[in-house]
């Protein structure tokens, strides 16, 4: 059983992000970037479903610059098997990422397409659910659980309710929550390793897709800093101050 494993660059978490001063995007010169949680949480689960004994190959693959390089190696550090660069220096969105997903799927045909449930940056949680359309896979998102028995997948996910477990044949496409594991740190000896392990890069023409403009961002700014708090003397003062200045009630 092939898992397939889509991971995206995106700014350390632990970063403070800054906003170009002509508000046309992030400014990312000089930050630390990093894989995001998400995707690593998803090669984390692919990693444990090969260790168990029930996947048989892990494939990493990310789309953008050839700076994307450095993660797909932290993700075979971590212990995915092979990576696949899809070089382009557009940014794209969602829509896009997923028709590229959709033809590596196509190449590749894993049983399992896992990935983070969503990026720390754009935050769109898209992707997954719009591959599995592209693709006519089954699904399942925001996943606490996975398991695969007889050809079968069984996951347990996170709904606002509590939790729902679904059943479906594979392939299927299925999206990490953050409570699916706690991802392992790379250790020296898996990071010289990941360096020798093959690295294919493609372009997005070498995969036959043809992408179109679907939307454009027209202005990037910071969030409004949040005020200074203040102490009232009394529930009185709370209220009124409420009522009449922060106008909630």
């Amino acid at each position: 059983m092939k898992v397939l494993v889509p991971v995206k660059r995106v700014v350390d978490a632990n970063v403070k992000v800054r906003v170009k001063a002509d508000n046309t995007n992030v400014d990312t010169a000089n930050l630390k970037m990093a894989l995001n949680p998400f995707c690593e949480i998803a090669v984390e689960e692919a990693v444990r479903l090969q260790e168990a004994g029930k996947a048989t190959e892990v494939v990493v693959v990310s789309v953008g610059t050839k700076a994307v390089h450095e993660q797909l190696r932290t993700a075979m550090a971590l212990g995915a098997d092979r990576a696949i660069h899809v070089e382009t220096d557009e940014e794209l969105v969602p829509l896009s990422i997923a028709k590229i997903l959709h033809a590596v799927q196509q190449k590749e045909q894993a049983d399992i397409v896992l990935l983070g449930k969503q990026s720390i940056d754009g935050d769109n949680n898209q992707t997954g659910q719009m591959l599995a359309a592209l693709a006519d896979m089954p699904q399942a998102t925001f996943a606490s659980e996975v398991n695969v028995e007889d050809g079968k997948l069984t996951v347990t996910r996170e709904v606002d309710g509590g939790l729902q477990t679904l059943a479906m044949p594979l392939p299927a496409v299925v999206t990490a929550d953050l409570r699916l594991n706690e991802p392992r740190y790379a250790k020296l000896p898996n990071i010289m390793k990941a360096k020798r392990k093959p690295l294919e890069t493609v372009t997005i023409d070498d995969l036959g897709v043809t992408l179109k403009v679907h939307q454009e961002v027209v202005k990037v700014t910071p969030p409004t800093e949040r005020q200074a708090g203040i102490m009232v003397s009394s529930v009185e003062e709370l209220v009124e101050k409420l009522k009449n200045e922060a106008k909630v009630i």
